[in-house]
């Protein structure tokens, strides 16, 4: 764990902010690679990657807020310490995805095809903020007794997100890390067997991520809020995000199902 990169006096430098710039920069900088080979406009999808980033920075935090509001309205320090945390992945997600759609509706860009540019793109920078997460020492994982258990030592973790130190925890980051490496290589192998239909990709990795979130929470130790006292605010959007996941496959693949139309057109004529 290296929660700070550099101090220059009073210049400090935060590993996770430092990952975090790296994530979205890479991802965005990935889907304009895609965007162009689909010849979709490049301009357009880096304002809509602007705007992405933008809106799941605040996202992301405003969730957090939300499910530790007690926590955070406790006194102004605490406040200060949501400034520095990242927030909750799904509400950055959430967020980005809302204005996202408002944007391709504004601008007029092909809905599902824009979605399926973003979506490895989503996974890699992922990869990239789990690794600031765990310099950081936040997103950490329940105690355990694993051969791959990490302990975390550096008092400025504990002072910034809480992690526990000196204890042997799951490294849920790398956890997740792992997962959304796995995602994305599964998603750019099923599109090199063939495209299939517009917005396979974006759902295919909504559902992916959306299971393996949910199994992993079981293993996370940070406080993260609770719905109906069972399962965590990311485990209840899971619940929700896998079967529309799910569902919009099945709808998306009949629509585009080339077969179906003809049959459609044969009934029309």
């Amino acid at each position: 764990m290296h929660p700070v990169l550099f101090d220059f006096g009073g210049l400090t430098i935060y590993s996770y902010g430092v990952l975090l710039a790296a994530a979205y920069l890479l991802g965005l900088q990935f889907a304009l690679i895609r965007a162009r080979a689909r010849g979709l406009d490049g301009q357009r999808v880096m304002d809509l990657g602007i705007w992405i980033i933008v809106s799941a920075l605040v996202g992301a935090k405003l969730l957090l807020l939300i499910v530790e509001f007690k926590q955070f309205t406790g006194s102004p320090r605490e406040l200060l310490g949501l400034a520095r945390s990242g927030g909750v992945f799904y509400g950055g997600l959430i967020a980005a995805v809302t204005v996202a759609l408002i944007y391709l509706r504004r601008h007029k860009l092909p809905l599902w095809t824009t979605t399926d540019v973003f979506a490895p793109g989503i996974a890699l920078g992922h990869i990239v903020g789990r690794m600031g997460c765990l310099l950081a020492g936040c997103c950490f994982g329940r105690p355990t007794s694993v051969p791959w258990a990490i302990t975390f030592t550096n008092p400025l973790a504990a002072a910034n997100v809480g992690t526990p130190l000196g204890v042997p925890l799951h490294p849920t980051q790398l956890y997740e890390a792992g997962a959304e490496a796995l995602i994305l290589v599964f998603l750019l192998l099923w599109e090199r067997r063939g495209y299939g239909f517009p917005g396979r990709t974006f759902w295919s990795y909504m559902l992916l991520y959306g299971v393996s979130r949910f199994a992993i929470e079981f293993y996370r130790g940070d406080s993260r809020g609770m719905v109906l006292n069972t399962l965590s605010t990311s485990q209840f959007v899971s619940v929700i995000l896998v079967p529309l996941a799910i569902i919009m496959l099945f709808l998306l693949s009949r629509t585009n199902d080339p077969s179906r139309r003809v049959a459609v057109q044969r009934v029309a004529a």
